[in-house]
């Protein structure tokens, strides 16, 4: 079966990667439009409308107006923005949440990409939760940083350009202070958590790669799980993944932002202190993979009815 793919976007930071993962296979045809037809409204909605397949790599704003511009209720639609992650009628296109997940993406007229930094955090904590071990109302904390890739041209001119406005020299950079950055609601209603997580993100000077961590107090919490309980935990949720896989922590002494950069996979290690009750949950990937551009490469092959990992880096 081949099927054709609009990327529109596709000159952007996930779009192009998104576009590398699609590139030579044989199912897929590529519709694409050159720059003056990019701009182009009435050609953007022919494009829209002949594909059977939308990947939407947009400002919240422009993903809204590009699906009020599909008039038919074929073409189907992946969405990378953030305009789409908490919307009623959007399936939520994060595969290994749930044991059901896949077939509702498998089935789903329209599905909204996760967010980067939110696909570390639920995979981390959504099964603990669901087998009772984190209480739905116990206070969570988020700590990751990023590549400063994921903030896109206007980020990556700042890291890069010193010509740029806003250029840096920094190392590290925290930002979301204020407490209310854009994917804690996501975080929030897809962990089906009582209260949203503290979230500390930052931005660091490395092009790709993620670290997303969650502290826990196991001697806190009411059932005191030990480290091995969470490990078991874990291992079950992602023992038939092929993109997601819980490894040991070993005796690892250091972990990288990069660890998982360049692919599409996402790792996931507990380290921790069992004499004290505590535990460090810890997710790395690519903030340009599966927390992007490989993310929504997964759901397409999984709603056109391909091998799920067609076409990614593992």
């Amino acid at each position: 079966m081949s099927i054709r793919v609009f990327i529109d976007g596709a000159v952007g930071t996930t779009g192009l990667e998104i576009r590398e993962r699609l590139e030579g296979r044989g199912e897929i045809e590529l519709i694409t439009l050159d720059e003056s037809a990019r701009k182009d409204a009435t050609m953007r909605r022919d494009a829209l409308n002949a594909a059977d397949f939308v990947i939407l790599c947009l400002p919240d704003d422009a993903a809204i107006d590009a699906v009020a511009m599909i008039e038919n209720d074929r073409t189907r639609v992946i969405d990378a923005s953030t305009a789409h992650r908490v919307a009623e009628g959007w399936t939520y296109g994060f595969a290994e949440l749930e044991p059901s997940q896949t077939a509702a993406i498998a089935q789903a007229p329209r599905v909204s990409n996760p967010g980067c930094y939110p696909t570390g955090f639920l995979a981390l904590v959504r099964p603990l939760i669901r087998a009772g071990l984190i209480p739905v109302d116990h206070p969570l904390s988020v700590n990751a940083v990023s590549g400063y890739s994921g903030g896109g041209k206007s980020m990556i001119a700042e890291f890069e350009d010193v010509k740029a406005a806003g250029h840096t020299d920094t190392a590290f950079r925290a930002y979301g202070l204020g407490l209310a950055h854009k994917h804690v609601p996501e975080m929030q209603k897809h962990a089906r958590t009582e209260h949203p997580p503290i979230f500390m993100p930052a931005v660091v000077r490395t092009y790709r790669g993620m670290l997303v961590e969650v502290p826990l107090a196991l001697h806190a919490l009411p059932r005191k799980p030990s480290l091995a309980t969470i490990e078991t935990v874990l291992g079950d949720a992602y023992k038939d993944s092929p993109v997601v896989k819980l490894v040991p922590a070993e005796d690892l002494a250091t972990l990288s932002v990069e660890a998982d950069a360049g692919t599409d996979r996402l790792t996931l290690r507990v380290f921790g202190n069992a004499e004290r009750g505590q535990a460090r949950l810890v997710a790395t990937l690519d903030n340009l993979g599966k927390g992007a551009a490989g993310a929504a490469v997964q759901n397409l092959n999984i709603m056109a009815g391909f091998d799920q990992t067609a076409g990614l880096v593992l």
